[in-house]
Formats: C-alpha cells, sequence, structure tokens
C-alpha cells in the first residue's frame, strides 16, 4: 500500500514488503485522496482499508491536510478515484471550496467525491446535495469499517465503468479520426503508412510494425509473395523485399492462416489484419510487440479495419482510374508523335525531364506530377495540322511555318474546357510552350513570369530532347552543341533559372534519355 503524504512532504511506506509490493502495483492501483485537518482520520481510516483491493488492483493513498493541499494535489493526481472529503478544515466551507474546484476549475468529472463531515450542522445535506456536485455525503460517526468498505466498492465501480465509458468514447473518437486522416491519402503507400501510424496510435504501440500486400486475383500481382510496402521500427528498411526474408517462420505460418481465413488474427503478440477489395487485391497488416489486446480493444481494431477495407478499396480504385488517365494522356502523345512520323518515348522523355526541373526548380511533388502528366500533352494540336505540312522534310515557307504556330491556340482549345487538373494544365502547356523569355514567341508573344511556369518548363524538356533525337527533318544533335545553343539561349528563349536547373541535372537528364530510348519500326 502506497501512501503520500503531502502533510509531511514525502512518502511513507508501512514496511519493505509493502514497499516493493507498492513499487511493482503504482501503475495498476486505486488512486484514493483523503482530505483531512484531523491525523487521526487519516489513520483510521488507512486501518479500516488495509488489503483492500477491486479488480485485483490495490488502494494507492494520497493524503492531504487542508484545502489547498487537496486543490494541488487533485492538479497532481487526475487518475485519482475517489476523494474522501472533509467540509471543515482551515475555515467552515474548505470542503465545499474543494469540491467546486475539482469539477470547475481542474474539469474533472470521473472522481467520485464523497464528503464526511463531523459537524453536519454546517453543511446541511440537502442543500449541499443539491448545488454542489458530490457522489455521497457521510456523516463521520455512519462510517463504520464495513460501511466504509461497501462505500469504497460502491464508489470504485462507478469509477471504472465512467472510466470505461470514457475509453469508449475517446477510442471511438480515434477510429474516426484514424479512419477520416487514411481516407484522405491518395496512393497505396502513403495509405499504407498511415494504416501502420492510426493502427500504433490506437493500441498506443511502439514497437515493430509492417504492411505488405500479396498477390490477389489479378494477374499483375506479385504471385505468392508478400511484398513488403510500408514499415515502422525494424521493419523499415524492408521496404520491396519479400516478408518471408525478415520474419520467421511461425509468424509467415500465421500470415498464412490469415490470409486463408480472410480474417484478423491475434497471436504470438502480434496482431494480423486482412482486407480485401472486390478486385480480388489482397493486403496484410502485421504488428508486433502487443503484450494483450483484450474484448473492447478488438472491437476497436476490428471496427477500424472495416473502415481500411473501405478506403484500401476506394485507394485501388483511385489509382487505377489515375493509371487510366496517365495512359490515355501518353497514347494520346504518342498519337501525336506517330503521326509525325516520330517516336512515342519523346513525350515520355519530356514527361519525366519536366517533373525533374520542376522539383530543381522548388515545386512541390504533387505539382511536380501534374507537370509530368500533362506535358506530354504539349504537341496535342499537331492533330489539327495537315500531314503535307506536319511531315514536310524540308524547311517551312513562311505560309506554313504560320499554320505549324496554330498547333498551339489547337491544342488549348481541345483541353481547356476540361475540369480535370492534368488536362487543364496540358491546356496552358499546349498554348505556352513556344513562348519565349524575351518576348519573340508565340501565339502571345509573352515574355519572362508572363508564361506559366507549366509551359516555360515544357520548353525546356521538349526542345533539349527534341534536338538530341532524330526527326524527319534533321539529325540528332551532338550533346555539346545542345548544351551550347542553351547557353547561348539562356535569357533569351529560355528561363535562366530552368536552364540552370537542366545543366545541373545534367547526368540524370542523360539518364532519362537512356531509360527510354527512341523505338524505331522501319
Amino acid at each position: 500500500m502506497l501512501i503520500s503524504d503531502n502533510h509531511n512532504q514525502d512518502l511513507v511506506f508501512l514496511d519493505d514488503d509493502e514497499q516493493n509490493a507498492a513499487q511493482n502495483d503504482t501503475r495498476n492501483s486505486w488512486k484514493i485522496m483523503i482530505v483531512d485537518d484531523d491525523p487521526a482520520i487519516h489513520d483510521v481510516t488507512l486501518l479500516a482499508l488495509e488489503g483492500f483491493t477491486f479488480s485485483g488492483q490495490e488502494l494507492e493513498f494520497i493524503r492531504c491536510y487542508s484545502g489547498e493541499e487537496a486543490k494541488q494535489s487533485i492538479l497532481a493526481h487526475p487518475d485519482t478515484a475517489l476523494v474522501l472529503l472533509d467540509v471543515v478544515m482551515e475555515d467552515d466551507h474548505a470542503g465545499l471550496d474543494v469540491a467546486r474546484f475539482i469539477r470547475e476549475e481542474a474539469v474533472n468529472k470521473f472522481v467520485r467525491i464523497v464528503l464526511r463531515t463531523g459537524q453536519p450542522g454546517q453543511a446541511p445535506e440537502r442543500r449541499v446535495i443539491t448545488e454542489y456536485d458530490i457522489n455521497d455525503y457521510k456523516e463521520k460517526t455512519e462510517l463504520t469499517a464495513s460501511k466504509l468498505y461497501t462505500l469504497l466498492y460502491s464508489s470504485l465501480r462507478s469509477y471504472r465503468d465512467i472510466a470505461t465509458i470514457e475509453a469508449s468514447k475517446q477510442g471511438l473518437s480515434h477510429v474516426l479520426e484514424a479512419s477520416a486522416n487514411i481516407s484522405k491519402l491518395t496512393s497505396m503507400n502513403q495509405f499504407a503508412s498511415g494504416v501502420l501510424e492510426q493502427l500504433t496510435a490506437l493500441l498506443k504501440l511502439n514497437q515493430g510494425a509492417l504492411y505488405m500486400s500479396a498477390s490477389g486475383f489479378a494477374a499483375n500481382l506479385q504471385g505468392d509473395r508478400y511484398e513488403v510496402i510500408a514499415g515502422t521500427g525494424e521493419f523499415t528498411g524492408g521496404l520491396g523485399q519479400d516478408a518471408r526474408s525478415v520474419l520467421d517462420e511461425k509468424t509467415i505460418n500465421l500470415l498464412e492462416e490469415t490470409r486463408n481465413k480472410k480474417a484478423n488474427s491475434y497471436a504470438n503478440n502480434a496482431f494480423l489484419g486482412y482486407f480485401e477489395n472486390k478486385l480480388g487485391n489482397e493486403n496484410l497488416v502485421y504488428m508486433s510487440g502487443i503484450q494483450e489486446i483484450g474484448a473492447y480493444e478488438k472491437d476497436l481494431i476490428e471496427l477500424f479495419t472495416r473502415n481500411v477495407s473501405i478506403a484500401f478499396e476506394n485507394i485501388h480504385l483511385h489509382e487505377d482510374l489515375e493509371a487510366t488517365q496517365r495512359e490515355i494522356v501518353y497514347m494520346l502523345g504518342e498519337a501525336v508523335e506517330t503521326r509525325s512520323q516520330e517516336t512515342g518515348n519523346h513525350v515520355k522523355r519530356v514527361a519525366e525531364i519536366s517533373k525533374l526541373l520542376a522539383l530543381a526548380c522548388g515545386l512541390s511533388h504533387d505539382e511536380a506530377e501534374v507537370i509530368k502528366f500533362a506535358s506530354p500533352l504539349h504537341d496535342v494540336g499537331k492533330i489539327g495540322i495537315p500531314d503535307a505540312i506536319l511531315n514536310k522534310p524540308g524547311r517551312h515557307t513562311d505560309e506554313e511555318r504560320e499554320i505549324m504556330k496554330t498547333h498551339a491556340q489547337i491544342g488549348h482549345n481541345m483541353l481547356k474546357g476540361s475540369r480535370r487538373r492534368v488536362l487543364q494544365a496540358g491546356a496552358i502547356i499546349a498554348n505556352e510552350h513556344h513562348e519565349r523569355w524575351d518576348g519573340d514567341g508565340y501565339p502571345n508573344c509573352k515574355s519572362g513570369e508572363e508564361i506559366h511556369i507549366y509551359g516555360r518548363i515544357t520548353a525546356v524538356a521538349d526542345v533539349f530532347d527534341a534536338l538530341g533525337s532524330d526527326r524527319c527533318y534533321k539529325k540528332a544533335w551532338p550533346m555539346d552543341k545542345v548544351i551550347r545553343l542553351f547557353e547561348e539561349e539562356c535569357g533569351r528563349q529560355f528561363d535562366p533559372t530552368l536552364v540552370e536547373a537542366l545543366l545541373t541535372n545534367l547526368d540524370k537528364v542523360k539518364a532519362i534519355q537512356e531509360r527510354l530510348p527512341d523505338r524505331f519500326t522501319g
């Protein structure tokens, strides 16, 4: 039994055995605060409750000898279960002031407050019960040892039930918040990490966890591999690996069992969550370091995982939709290049180089992704240019050149009516990627930062890659000649900042070109 004595400002232990027990059980004890200016009342209460336990937990006593001490103690121990509170101490209403302080200033609605008075006339029971948020009112003479036991049981049972309700409320709040947070994520890797983070918070865990994607019924998944796509703790370095390489055989068997029964599992101090969408995609979550999960925690986890399953399916649908949009954009860009008797990989290289330049000049990853997927549409307006002009091997006449220039406006008109972010960006790029930094470009003779950053970036990526590639009207330029042109046109045709970014990242640009070479079909 641990006793905190505020009057003596130290901790008093009954004996060595009890001291050891207290050290082991302090975190799992019921805190009882005795507030009375009579030390004899403290001693009698401790004696009467010696050896008392409730729900397998012992009592921890906090002793206060005045109202002011009680106020400080309740702030220091907000998890106090019961306050046995004397009414008359340093003044006739000190205990009543403490009761009001606990509820109103400390905003503690959970602790049970029992007023004990030796002078009932000082604080009439009916008035006190009506005006103060207390839970019981006892005269000290009626609190025999047996009645004190009864009072403790009823008060602690009430506190326990209220605490359980509050924990349920908090738990459900965490589930709803966690579900909302992961629903905002739009990529599978972000989603996987979000699930781990929210489950860790929900269970108050701090040890290792990993999130794995196993094969479903679609042919493009990973067969029987449990590919780690997000991890925390000891599993952080396992991204991309088969889980079999980082887990022991017993855990692997548990994963297989969970997958076969298509339901969550709890075993070996671990939690395994199972998720499957309508397309047959399966995901497993494995979390280690769990000592014990009670029925209440399992209910919260089951609720959370049901929400995760819905979000999981939405993520797959979102990614599938985005992939479809990207594929259509690439196909459209490649169709234009094919009609120009050029190779489709030019638009893919322009896309990758544009993203690289966007990041290099400080744009966000999200905006860089938009530029990457929109830049293949830069020449979509060439669809409206006659073949004889589009594929003419020699130099264009002045009239033909003016017709060629109209592809910028044609492309803009094709895309500007869309509400899709990528197509809106494509409309800007189609219209402005032939503008020049010095104002000598077309179609609107914009200059400097009047030209949208999307257009300036794509202009650099497009010209750099086009000059280094074979076309129906020219052979590829040597790299040193391409670089020399960009140095000469820096601040004239091209944004100086972007030219610097291009030349600084030249090795990365060359790597993109090597990874996506031209494909000639003859």
